[in-house]
């Protein structure tokens, strides 16, 4: 099962309520997976500044003091937003893996959700509707975001099984259905010095993505390999800071939907999670094909599409 959602805008004056209409989506999704849930919100950036977005089963002692220790760590300034079991540290650029080296020093047991300029990823385990009230993600804005509601089939129903993975800078994926090759490829990926934590398939399928783009590919061609070194049935949405990224392997057998207006564009695994955004009556809806990649961009062109190879 599991339950994808995402919202790509092209329309500034919606970005204040961005984490709303995201909220809804994934909450109209709860059925596809009730087990935990996940939100990647694309919101505002520091200049020269990284967020690292880490999460703690005992955030009253873990995040105590940790902005100060870890300015004593790094030499520099580090600002420390708690939001219930997370935490968003904003650190220099410069020291983004030095960061990750002193939290693993100095709070062994705070894990990694994301690191990113302008990436936050929250996600707990729980039903989608407790988890997205506990982070208050109604009230976060941004330009995209893409969330997830599992069902676990895999994997054990943890904080760190959940979706959205992030295992690039900024880069995020999340997933609907099953790679059969994912233990041979996670041994390749770490080979390759990729970071890979869970036995999560989504996290090897994240990975893959980030090696290949790592690599000089693009957001589009990274997707369009996924067809040939992938072996399973998945449908990938992928975020990235200026992007927003969709794949389905050639059967495509899960379902998946999208609709764009001159506003938005928009993804999901039903139908039924665009209904209450604004203009849907007037949208161009359709499921996208099998093995062709879609990508959206605020740098380039707002909508594109490309066959996969």
């Amino acid at each position: 099962m599991c339950g994808i959602v995402g919202l790509f805008l092209k329309d500034t004056s919606l970005e204040p309520n961005l984490g709303r209409m995201l909220t809804e989506m994934l909450i109209t999704m709860t059925d596809r997976g009730p087990d935990s849930a996940g939100i990647a919100i694309y919101g505002t950036e520091h200049k020269g500044k990284v967020k690292v977005t880490v999460q703690s089963d005992h955030p009253d002692r873990d995040f105590a003091d940790l902005a100060k220790d870890m300015q004593q760590a790094l030499g520099g300034e580090v600002t420390v937003r708690v939001n219930d079991t997370h935490a968003v540290i904003e650190i220099d650029v410069a020291w983004a893996a030095a960061g990750r080296t002193v939290l693993a020093e100095i709070r062994p047991d705070v894990r990694i959700m994301s690191t990113g300029e302008t990436l936050e990823i929250y996600k707990e385990v729980g039903l989608p509707k407790n988890v997205a009230a506990r982070f208050d993600i109604s009230s976060m804005s941004g330009s995209h975001g893409i969330g997830h509601t599992r069902m676990a089939t895999e994997s054990a129903v943890t904080t760190m099984g959940a979706h959205p993975f992030n295992t690039g800078r900024d880069q995020c994926l999340v997933h609907n259905g099953s790679l059969s090759n994912h233990a041979s490829l996670r041994r390749k990926l770490r080979k390759a010095g990729m970071h890979i934590e869970t036995e999560n398939d989504t996290e090897v399928g994240a990975a893959y993505v980030t090696w290949k783009m790592q690599n000089g590919a693009s957001l589009g061609e990274a997707l369009a390999s996924t067809i040939d070194d992938l072996d399973g049935f998945f449908n990938f949405v992928v975020g990235t800071k200026d992007g927003f990224g969709v794949v389905r392997d050639p059967i495509a057998c899960k379902p998946a939907v999208m609709a764009e207006t001159d506003q938005y564009v928009a993804f999901a695994s039903e139908y039924r999670a665009f209904v209450n955004l604004p203009g849907i009556d007037h949208a161009r809806v359709w499921e996208p094909e099998p093995a062709t990649v879609y990508f959206w961009s605020h740098d380039h062109a707002p909508t594109a599409t490309e066959k996969a190879a």
